[in-house]
C-alpha cells in the first residue's frame, strides 16, 4: 500500500526502527470541528475595518498560529508596527465575538469515529490546537465526551510560540508522556503540518479545506487522506500498517 512507502521514508530520516503508536496529538479546528470557514468571516469582519487589505482565502494559511501571532504577522506586514499584548488581546475579543455570532459550528463528519478507533487501538488522543477560542474549547467535553482530558490538552495559551513552530507539538509529547516515534500527528493546515513535522513526529494531513492536497505534502505532511470520513474507515489499517512496518 502507499502508506508503506511514506512510512519507510519516515523511519529512514528519523533513524528509527518502527512507529509504535501511543498517542494522536491532534488539531482541533478543520479536524475536530467544520469551524475554519467561520474563523476565516470572523477574522475578515475583524481586520478589514482596521484598514489591513486581506482577503478572506489568506486565513486559511495562517491556520495553526496563535490569535496574536496572526494579527502581529498583519500589522507588521502591512503597517510595520508592533502591537503589545493589550492591543492584541483587545483586537482578540472582537475576533471572538464576530465569531460567536456566526452560524452555529458542527463537529466535523467522520471525527467522532476517528477518535473511536485510536481508543480502540489503545491510543490515547491528545488536544493541540492555537486555538484560543473558549467557545470551541469548552464544547469538547460535551461533543466527545471523555476523550480530551484536561491534562491531555495544548491550546493558544500554554505556549510561547504557536504553529508552525514544533512547541505545541514537543509539549503534546511532554503531556502524553511519549517519544516522537510512539505518537502520530493528525492535522489538515500547512503551518501545523510543518509543526508537527519538525517536532520529528508522523505527520498525518486530513484535507477538509479548500487548500490543495500538494499543498500539505509540500509542508511535510507523511501521508494527506482526502477527507475525514475516509480516514476515519481507513484509520485501523494505517495503524496496523505503521505497527508492523520496519
Amino acid at each position: 500500500m502507499f502508506e508503506n512507502d511514506a512510512i519507510q521514508k519516515y523511519l529512514s530520516a528519523h533513524n528509527e526502527t518502527c512507529i509504535t503508536p501511543k498517542a494522536a496529538l491532534i488539531d482541533m479546528d478543520g479536524v475536530l470541528y467544520d469551524s475554519m470557514k467561520n474563523h476565516v468571516e470572523a477574522w475578515y469582519r475583524t481586520l478589514s475595518p482596521l484598514g489591513i487589505p486581506c482577503t478572506r482565502e489568506e486565513f486559511y494559511l495562517y491556520e495553526g498560529r496563535t490569535g496574536s501571532s496572526t494579527i502581529r504577522l498583519l500589522f507588521d506586514k502591512h503597517f510595520g508596527k508592533q502591537l503589545s499584548d493589550e492591543e492584541c488581546a483587545r483586537i482578540y475579543k472582537i475576533k471572538e465575538k464576530h465569531f460567536i455570532e456566526l452560524d452555529e459550528i458542527r463537529p466535523m463528519p467522520g471525527a467522532d469515529r476517528m477518535l473511536q478507533h485510536l481508543v480502540e487501538n489503545g491510543i490515547r488522543p491528545v488536544l493541540v490546537t492555537g486555538s484560543g477560542q473558549g467557545s470551541l474549547l469548552r464544547r469538547l467535553d460535551h461533543d466527545y465526551p471523555g476523550i480530551f482530558q484536561p491534562q491531555y490538552r495544548v491550546t493558544a495559551y500554554d505556549v510561547k510560540h504557536g504553529k508552525p513552530h514544533p512547541e505545541p507539538y514537543l509539549m503534546g509529547l511532554t503531556k502524553a508522556g511519549v517519544a516522537p516515534h510512539e505518537a502520530i500527528v493528525i492535522e489538515n493546515a500547512p503551518l501545523g503540518v510543518e509543526a508537527g513535522t519538525a517536532a520529528q513526529i508522523f505527520t498525518i494531513a486530513v484535507n477538509t479545506g479548500p487548500i490543495p492536497a500538494q499543498t500539505l505534502l509540500d509542508a511535510g505532511a507523511d501521508i494527506v487522506f482526502p477527507s475525514m470520513p475516509y480516514f476515519a474507515d481507513h484509520i485501523t489499517e494505517l495503524i496496523e500498517t505503521l505497527k508492523n512496518t520496519r
